[in-house]
This record gives structure tokens, sequence and C-alpha cells, in this order.
């Protein structure tokens, strides 16, 4: 039984890895890099089910699936090439627009998990609520190149991220600009607290309240 745990642990991590470098990797090239053609803009926004471009082209990523206007296609098995020419649209990429990204080609197949797509959608759900009660007058943005959404109250970057090199999970954030010690910073770039599958945006904004209080502001 045991072992059992361990394997689908291992399996579902794997997938929800996966399934987040697609995601990421659609966020950027076939979301992000097409508006920047179009406006010199690379924001995105949380969507219902996923996210979406905030100017045109009107595209938006709903679970495993890329839709504009009336196309829509599957992502897992595809690569950002192939669902560009399936919906009308030219895969971007933004390599000269930031440094990092996902570092997806755009004939690289994909691969999308249904449950994983969900936690992640979940996780970006719960941040823009909790975002927008935590800082009313700040707008959340769902930035592609490292595929987090956030929003900066007096140079401290709060957020949730789908995941990444620090920790492959979904995670809210609280990043100070300038360096901090004390107990509540448990991470390189400021202090950071796993969602877990069902995140809650309360808990989030009380860790968010707990940063602005650790950092003073």
């Amino acid at each position: 039984m045991v072992q059992a745990i361990t394997l689908a642990h291992l399996e579902a991590a794997v997938a929800l890895s996966d399934t987040r470098r697609a995601l990421h990797a659609v966020a950027e090239l076939l979301l992000a890099g097409p508006q920047y053609a179009a406006h010199t803009k690379i924001r995105l926004r949380v969507a219902p089910n996923g996210f979406a471009t905030v100017l045109s082209p009107d595209v938006s990523v709903e679970g495993t699936a890329i839709v504009s206007g009336a196309a829509r296609a599957e992502i897992d098995g595809s690569s950002a090439a192939e669902l560009a020419a399936r919906l009308g649209l030219t895969a971007r990429p933004l390599q000269d627009v930031f440094q990092g990204g996902i570092g997806v080609g755009v004939d690289e197949p994909l691969t999308a998990d249904p449950e994983s797509a969900a936690v992640i959608a979940a996780a970006f759900a719960a941040g823009e609520t909790a975002l927008r009660t935590f800082a009313p007058d700040e707008e959340p943005v769902l930035w592609p190149e490292h595929f987090d959404l956030g929003s900066t109250v007096d140079e401290v970057n709060y957020g949730v991220s789908s995941g990444d090199g620090y920790l492959d999970e979904p995670y809210a954030y609280v990043g100070p600009w300038a360096s901090q010690t004390g107990a509540f910073w448990n991470a390189p770039f400021g202090a950071a607290r796993p969602l877990g599958p069902s995140p809650d945006p309360a808990t989030i904004v009380a860790f968010f309240e707990q940063g602005r209080a650790a950092v003073g502001r």
C-alpha cells in the first residue's frame, strides 16, 4: 500500500509538472506572444477555469483546451505551432521581451492533464480572489514569463505561483523588494506557502497580511 501511494504521488507530481510546462508555454507563445505583437503588452488575466489575454486577439485557456473565437483545440499531444495553425494564430516567442520564461520551442509536443490543469486553475482563481481582497486598488496580473499571478503594494510583491524550480507545486508568496530577516522569511525571494489542491482565498489573505506585518508596511 505504501509503495502504491508513493507511486501515485510521483505520477501526480510528474503530471502536474508536465501540465504546468504546457500551460506556461501556451501562455507565452499563444496568448502573450500574439497580444504583444499587436499591442506590445504581455499581461494576462485569470479567467474561469484558466486564463486569458487582456487585449486582442481574444484567446483563453479553459482547462486543457485553448480557445480563440469559435475555434477550440485540445493542448495535449500538440505543439504550439500546431495549435496556432488550428486557431488562426501565429506563435510568437518572447525571448526578445524578457529573460527566462519556460523555454519551450514552438514545435515541442505538449502534455496537459485535466486534473493537474484544474489544480493550477484553482490556485489562480483563489489567488485572484485573495489579491482583490487584500489589495482592492491593484489589478492582479498573470505574468507569462514566470506564469504567476501578482500585485505589488508598497514595494512588496504578493501573489500566487503555479510552481517553479523553487517549489514544484502552486504556492502563495510574499516578495519584498528589499531583503528581510526573521522567522517569516523562508524562501530566497521572501516567503512562500504551498496551497494544496483546494486553496482557500481567506488563508492566502491571512498569509499576505502576515507578510505585510513582517515587512512593516
